[in-house]
């Protein structure tokens, strides 16, 4: 049976033409070096090499079997500076901070993945609002956090984006427009308004301002986006929603689209304090794929 040890020897009998120089750099004695020779001439059922007093040399055969065995054991070679390379990245740590919505719908499948490819990284998720991540984000106290529309210079990763959708009680007057039908901006910020924020700085009010609208008429204002469902179900009012954030169920509710569509981003950017782990480095690579 040949192991690798004997493509080993082959190859430097053939770079030294001698097989006991060769069995010296192999770490053989001269005659286990011959005995391994004669062995795999044997199973090959083939002479590779002619043996003269002072040199060895390859047969035509033998020339061909020695470039197959230096493939071979460069390939080996590649494959362990691949597990080299990756040695710090098959253990570690990882800290994310998100909002939830993002967390469930976006980030879930991510880090799934990450866990198939990576799992010697053990992934810490902690759920807080977009302001919370920038303040841990800035403390070094994470290693990536989701962003809401990032700014360029934080150089972030996109994670996904939705659009900003108009949610009206199904009686609503609006509500009553053609299936394909849009609203403005303005026109939905001028009704009786239920603002939900989700916790985030990117709501309907930040919106407005962006437009140099205003909000002028909010009857209630609550974190979650299922509390303002509820009340436009209610008749409480209109509300402005990301598209993740829309219920399964949508009875009573009519959701339209805005005129001039509205889109917010999400991101994966590092800390700015400190470079990006290689565990960090690991998981954005896998997003990028």
């Amino acid at each position: 049976m040949m192991n690798l040890m004997h493509w080993r020897l082959l190859v430097a009998v053939a770079d030294h033409g001698s097989i006991t120089a060769a069995a010296e750099r192999v770490g053989m004695t001269q005659s286990a070096a011959s005995q391994a020779m004669a062995g795999m001439e044997s199973t090959l059922g083939a002479q590779l090499f002619t043996r003269a007093p002072r040199q060895t040399l390859p047969t035509a055969l033998g020339l061909s079997v020695i470039e197959q065995a230096r493939v071979m054991l460069g390939a080996l070679q590649a494959i362990r500076s691949t597990v080299d390379e990756a040695r710090p990245m098959l253990r570690g740590s990882l800290r994310i901070a998100s909002f939830p919505m993002v967390l469930a719908t976006f980030l879930t499948p991510l880090l799934q993945r990450f866990a198939q490819l990576y799992p010697g990284i053990d992934v810490t998720t902690l759920e807080v609002t977009d302001n919370e991540v920038n303040t841990l984000l800035d403390a070094g106290l994470i290693d990536l956090g989701v962003v809401l529309n990032p700014k360029p210079e934080r150089n972030a990763t996109v994670l996904g984006r939705d659009n900003w959708l108009a949610v009206l009680p199904q009686a609503h007057a609006l509500a009553q427009r053609p299936a394909d039908a849009t609203l403005t901006l303005e026109e939905l910020l001028q009704q009786p308004f239920v603002l939900a924020t989700g916790g985030c700085t990117a709501n309907a009010r930040s919106l407005a301002a962006e437009a140099g609208l205003t909000l002028a008429d909010i009857r209630v204002q609550v974190r979650e986006w299922s509390s303002a469902f509820s009340l436009v179900r209610d008749g409480i009012g209109v509300t402005l929603v990301p598209e993740v954030t829309l219920p399964v169920q949508r009875q009573g509710l009519r959701v339209m689209p805005l005129a001039v569509p509205l889109h917010r981003e999400f991101s994966l950017v590092a800390s700015q304090t400190c470079p990006p782990s290689v565990a960090a480095r690991a998981l954005l690579k896998t997003l990028a794929d």
